[in-house]
């Protein structure tokens, strides 16, 4: 059994700043990248942020120069730093990892967590 869970979202005031945090567990055997995906009302899912286990980092351009991507010491966790948040920045936010999990270590498949509300608004 393999869990995501993010925190960290809410309500904030247009310029203000939220950090979303994701934590994985479970019978990982390998973690290749983590990243955080936002839907907004009848909109598709969209990449915001990705962060490669090397550490190698790509952000939507909605949000370049704003958001900045982390993954934590333990490489299990990652990190989305937002400022300067817009109302269009409103949406459920996603955790995604792209891991490898007991038994089956050669392949790799994509992990998402519950989702979290962002609220932008005055």
């Amino acid at each position: 059994q393999v869990q995501l869970v993010e925190s960290g979202g809410g309500l904030v005031q247009p310029g203000g700043s939220l950090r979303l945090s994701c934590a994985a567990s479970g019978s990982i055997f390998n973690i290749n990248a983590m990243g955080w995906y936002r839907q907004a009302p009848g909109k598709e899912r969209e990449l915001v942020a990705a962060i490669a286990s090397g550490g190698i980092a790509n952000y939507a351009d909605s949000v370049k120069g704003r958001c900045t991507i982390s993954r934590g010491n333990a490489k299990n966790t990652v990190y989305l730093q937002m400022n300067s948040l817009k109302a269009e920045d409103t949406a459920v936010y996603y955790c995604n990892a792209r891991m490898s999990v007991l038994p089956r270590i050669r392949i790799e498949d994509d992990y998402w967590g519950q989702g979290t509300q962002v609220t932008v608004s005055s």
